[in-house]
């Protein structure tokens, strides 16, 4: 008996399958392997298309069927990049190219909302600015594609698009509603503060499943399509970074987990109703947050992470592999020789209150700086965009002293690894599992196979403890404070 869990990312569509005896992987697919396209019709915009995801998780499926009886999968989990809005009509067709999470044509919209609103009515019931999430982006096709409007019968988010291509329902949950600005911790239930100052129907929301159980069940034609199990049901989903957390296992008031893909992420649980008032930090509702045992995400997100260290192997670095670019950078002494890099490039980030200042490099010296001093200054560039976050989280009490992650994507790298550790004081754990695993453990979770979530994550491997070193911290310390001036 399997479980089977899909990772719908930006860059591509991975797929694990878990035992259900140990818990253990038993197969791994990721499709494409180059990157899936961003398509940026003007400047700040960002889209993809919701068919490319369900084709890539179609291809993948099609692969793990070849080595796989796949009708032995009792249960299936989905995560997904968060904050994205797809749009269908009453035929389940999609109507527009979905609006993803690192698009910032909404920003204004979100900002006139929170201030018609009220910082403190807004940030108390919500606990964020609507700022740049799933709920103005909708307003934003409201009032810019009024025919397209017109015909929305639902709207959802990423996720909740693959469960209704894999069973024909469209629902969405509260840890997805409380992602895009829709859900109100006060009442729990929909927002209807934020639907009524947009004036978004309450009828265009889909039906409400918790985060674990039953959910749908495939049905015959995508059965058979994919070589599952008809009826077979979801038994959970969430965004990618509680479900990061999830696969880390931090589920407890004080835990932190972390990611460094495409964008990254710090995400600190907590059980307190705490909020930044710039809400340059975002609470939503982890997986397993109840009315009665209340458990809060609260999430820093840094646009500008892995994209940058791909921009740098793209145009500065095409003859290295990621390695050989590490290797180069370690050459190279902390603080890249005065040379202090800005790595936010990839749309509006919300630590710095929505603002898209661009990426940009300072202190370049046409004598002394190459190759391998760019390159170590964009991964510490990155580093201290995730600690001056941190710092923001502080504030809030959400003070890292642990910091877990997977094994992969930035935390590859030494330099990464050694900075991020040597100026935030926290050691690092890492472990092998990432997004899809953590699905397919959510899946089983959520279909009761394992009693507690610390059964569930018993097999995960760690596979490494990064101490800070302390005899290098002030070193760090000098660099950060460069680049934070250079920031204010």
């Amino acid at each position: 008996m399997y479980f089977l869990g899909y990772d719908i990312g930006t860059s591509s569509v991975k797929l694990s399958v878990i035992s259900a005896t140990d818990g253990q992987q038993v197969l791994s697919v990721t499709y494409p392997e180059q990157e899936q396209l961003i398509d940026s019709p003007q400047a700040g915009w960002a889209e993809q298309s919701p068919e490319m995801w369900w084709d890539s998780l179609t291809a993948a499926t099609k692969i793990a069927g070849k080595k796989i009886d796949l009708k032995a999968v009792n249960g299936i989990g989905i995560t997904y990049q968060m904050h994205g809005l797809v749009l269908v009509n009453k035929q389940q067709q999609v109507l527009r190219p979905s609006i993803i999470w690192c698009d910032s044509r909404a920003v204004e919209i979100g900002n006139t909302a929170f201030e018609n609103i009220g910082a403190e009515k807004c940030l108390s019931h919500c606990l964020n600015s609507p700022g740049n999430f799933t709920a103005s982006k909708l307003k934003w096709v409201m009032e810019n594609e009024p025919a397209v409007y017109e015909q929305v019968h639902k709207m959802m988010l990423p996720g909740d698009y693959i469960a209704m291509k894999l069973s024909g329902e469209i629902t969405t949950t509260p840890t997805g509603l409380s992602e895009g600005i829709l859900w109100d911790f006060k009442s729990n239930d929909v927002a209807e503060i934020v639907l009524e100052q947009y004036g978004i129907s309450p009828s265009l929301i889909p039906d409400i499943v918790p985060t674990f159980g039953e959910q749908v069940r495939v049905n015959s034609t995508m059965a058979e399509e994919l070589g599952l199990r008809e009826g077979v049901p979801v038994c959970y989903r969430s965004g990618d970074q509680p479900n990061n957390a999830l696969s880390l296992n931090v589920m407890k008031p004080g835990g932190i987990a972390a990611t460094a893909g495409t964008s990254g992420v710090v995400y600190g649980v907590s059980d307190q109703l705490k909020y930044d008032p710039k809400s340059r930090v975002n609470t939503f509702a982890h997986v397993n947050h109840s009315e009665s045992a209340r458990r809060l995400g609260v999430l820093l997100c840094i646009n500008g992470t892995g994209i940058l260290n791909n921009w740098m192997r793209q145009n500065v670095a095409k003859d290295l592999s990621y390695p050989e670019m590490n290797e180069l950078a370690s050459s190279v002494a902390i603080g890249a020789e005065g040379l202090s890099i800005l790595p936010f490039g990839n749309g509006a980030e919300r630590v710095l209150e929505n603002a898209n200042p661009g990426a940009s490099i300072h202190g370049l010296d046409f004598n002394r700086h190459g190759k391998g001093q760019l390159l170590r200054a964009a991964q510490e560039g990155i580093v201290f965009s995730f600690y001056y976050g941190m710092e923001v989280m502080q504030e809030i009490g959400i003070d890292p002293k642990v910091i877990r992650a997977g094994k992969a994507n930035m935390f590859l790298s030494p330099i990464f690894r050694d900075t991020l550790a040597g100026v935030s004081g926290a050691p690092i754990e890492l472990y092998a599992t990432d997004g899809s695993r953590g699905a397919a453990m959510g899946a089983a979770y959520g279909h009761g196979h394992f009693a507690s979530f610390d059964e569930a994550f018993a097999s995960t491997e760690k596979l490494g403890l990064i101490e800070p070193n302390t005899a290098m911290s002030a070193q760090y310390q000098e660099a950060y404070q460069r680049w934070k001036a250079l920031l204010k």
